[in-house]
């Protein structure tokens, strides 16, 4: 079954954010343990996580 342009959407903004995270693992080696830390706190607050969303995808 083919995919709706929606869902290839979705998958297209999952992509862009792989692609972000990765941008951010590569900076990580740059900065201070300081400022690791406080990047660290600020991606555990975010919200929605990527764990939040995974579940409402798989939520039946």
């Amino acid at each position: 079954m083919p995919l709706s342009g929606e869902a290839i959407r979705l998958m297209n903004y999952i992509d862009d954010v792989a692609v972000t995270l990765r941008r951010v693992l590569a900076a990580v080696p740059t900065l201070p343990a300081d400022e690791r830390a406080r990047v660290a706190e600020h991606l555990q607050s975010s919200r929605p996580s990527a764990e939040e969303v995974a579940q409402a995808l798989t939520a039946k």
